[in-house]
């Protein structure tokens, strides 16, 4: 496990560069004191290869004026939402969360407009490995005392929102995220995120915990 301080930005839109270091995050002249909680979720994050394929895939559909897509720098695969936690929690949160996570491949091959005008691009099944791996982090969440989304994991890509109307294209090629080692510097493996609040406000990543060849977060 990497504790990190890396932080993602505003990006301009349809900037497909990927956000992977601290000097890209917004900085303020006079910043405010951080907030006494920390708005956390755990994610998949993409490789810069996958940052692009995702952008190429986001400019297949057809976007409503008004559509708020999103920050390509932002794009992920929620795992878990844990909420308002306390900073003081942080440190034994991180090392309470890294676990043994499997190798696998999810194909992301179905877009689809949720309700709300939600824009994503998802995956239809997924593999045994990463569901009982999602089940795992579960179970460690809830042993920290937070609280654990009941309802099922759906894995998706969020794309836009505020997107109704949007047409979302109607043939494309399955975009494959793999589940792999690699270091930190590969953006592989999944990763503990802040989400920063306010104007100018962004992901925060706080951790990553790397896949070894073994199928264990490092």
């Amino acid at each position: 496990m990497d504790l990190l301080w890396a932080a993602c930005g505003d990006a301009a839109d349809g900037d497909d560069k990927a956000c992977d270091d601290a000097s890209m995050a917004p900085r303020p002249l006079h910043p405010d004191p951080a907030p006494a909680t920390a708005r956390l979720f755990l994610a998949l994050w993409p490789t810069p290869a996958l940052r692009h394929a995702l952008a190429a895939h986001a400019r297949l559909w057809r976007w409503p004026r008004g559509a708020a897509r999103v920050d390509p720098a932002k794009r992920h695969i929620t795992l878990h939402f844990l909420g308002a936690v306390p900073r003081a929690q942080l440190p034994g949160l991180a090392q309470a969360l890294a676990l043994p996570c499997p190798t696998a491949e999810l194909r992301l091959d179905t877009p689809a407009l949720w309700h709300g005008g939600l824009a994503v691009l998802l995956a239809r099944e997924i593999p045994a490995a990463l569901q009982d791996f999602h089940h795992a982090l579960g179970q460690a969440i809830a042993g920290t005392g937070l609280p654990v989304e009941r309802r099922p994991w759906r894995p998706h890509v969020t794309l836009a929102r505020r997107a109704e109307g949007a047409q979302p294209p109607v043939r494309c090629e399955p975009l494959v995220w793999p589940v792999e080692p690699g270091g930190p510097e590969d953006g592989c493996g999944y990763v503990l995120v802040e989400s920063v609040p306010g104007l100018g406000g962004g992901y925060r990543i706080l951790a990553r915990y790397p896949i070894t060849a073994g199928g264990a977060a490092g």
